[in-house]
């Protein structure tokens, strides 16, 4: 079926791709390419190692490493950066990371207007986007603007093919998060929606390769390009109650960003599902099932995923704060947003319930939640 829309808006930023195991050394000649000298390269303090290798490698385009990246980017993080960055002899910004080293890249872009060129080592597919998140007093917030979109992506699969399983899983959920909340989004069109499609197709068809054989640099190629087109998806569509969540989770209570995309992934677009007709169909059809939150449950767990939000630190007692939290300055929903029903799905995603599991406690939290009103209206 056709994905016209008699009414859409696209648009897309002026971006340079490139795929190719071993494109990282041509990073030098992209520095020159932009008419720019010298580079500052941002890593994690734990990929600092990579940060100089590539350094090594750019020979004279390189002015420095500033290894400060951290998760969900701090402000204060970024203040940080913002002297160092002063010091340093350089005209354009390099990112050799993940999520959190083009966050960094990102907010410093956007603070010195310096061009970004970014080699991904992991899923989440940032680079692709015109999005920052950053948190700053336990609150994780976003903005978009035309002036953080990276203006080259280099996608090297040797840079990932060490990346362990279970970040490599934790990942790609994340990403495919985007192009599952894209299909439903408020602002889709028919593009997003190929694009959506395609990449939730590359990682069906190429994750539980990678997780046979991590090292198959033609898995890790497809799986790299599912991350583009998915991350694509995010630039060009809203977000929906997935990523509120995942921001709540992760800005005010610290979890870690990907593996909590990849737990809530199946309890948020069930619960969505109810909402949303047809829009979902690729994924019924992508996975052969017609039951969205089982599809997403039998891929997640087949790759290894994680299950349950009580595993990555979250406590019990916390989750009524959550369903706060998203409740406020919620996103907009295709499903109307309802604290109790909110606060049963996070209850859910914390135990690690099955998605049936999960369906019956709800229509019982509903159940109890109708037999209060009628009380009331007693």
């Amino acid at each position: 079926m056709s994905s016209f829309l008699p009414e859409f808006a696209f648009s897309q930023a002026a971006v340079r791709v490139r795929f190719a195991p071993g494109v990282r050394h041509d990073t030098g000649a992209e520095v020159e390419r932009l008419g720019c000298r010298r580079a500052i390269i941002i890593s994690t303090p734990g990929q600092v190692a990579m940060a100089h290798d590539l350094r090594t490698d750019m020979g004279e385009f390189a002015a420095g490493v500033l290894p400060l990246a951290q998760m969900h980017t701090p402000v204060p993080v970024t203040q940080e950066a913002m002297l160092q960055v002063g010091q340093m002899d350089g005209d354009c910004l390099v990112a050799i990371g993940g999520g959190s080293t083009i966050g960094l890249a990102k907010a410093l872009s956007l603070r010195t207007g310096l061009p970004q060129i970014v080699l991904p080592t992991t899923y989440a597919g940032s680079e692709a986007t015109p999005v920052l998140g950053q948190t700053e007093d336990g609150v994780k917030t976003t903005l978009t603007d035309a002036r953080i979109q990276p203006q080259v992506i280099l996608y090297d699969a040797e840079l990932i093919r060490s990346l362990p399983v279970s970040t490599t899983v934790a990942s790609a959920l994340n990403a495919m998060a985007h192009a599952a909340e894209g299909l439903y989004a408020r602002d889709r069109n028919p593009i997003s929606t190929l694009l959506a499609t395609e990449g939730l197709r590359a990682f069906r068809r190429a994750l539980p390769d990678v997780c046979r054989n991590p090292r198959d640099l033609t898995a890790r190629g497809e799986t790299l390009y599912g991350a583009w087109l998915c991350g694509t998806v995010l630039g060009q569509v809203g977000m929906a109650l997935h990523h509120k969540l995942c921001h709540v989770l992760g800005g005010s209570f610290g979890l870690p960003h990907a593996e909590t995309h990849a737990v809530m992934l199946r309890y948020t677009i069930a619960f969505n599902a109810t909402a949303t007709g047809a829009l979902l169909d690729p994924i019924r059809e992508i996975f052969d099932d017609g039951d969205i939150g089982h599809a997403l449950a039998i891929f997640a767990d087949g790759v290894g995923a994680p299950r349950a939000l009580r595993d990555l630190g979250m406590r019990e007692a916390d989750l009524a704060g959550a369903a706060d939290l998203a409740m406020s300055s919620a996103y907009w929903n295709p499903r109307p947003l309802i604290r109790g029903e909110i606060l049963g799905l996070l209850r859910s995603a914390w135990a690690g319930r099955t998605v049936a599991k999960a369906a019956r406690a709800e229509r019982q939290s509903q159940g109890q939640m109708a037999a209060v009103v009628r009380r009331r209206h007693r």
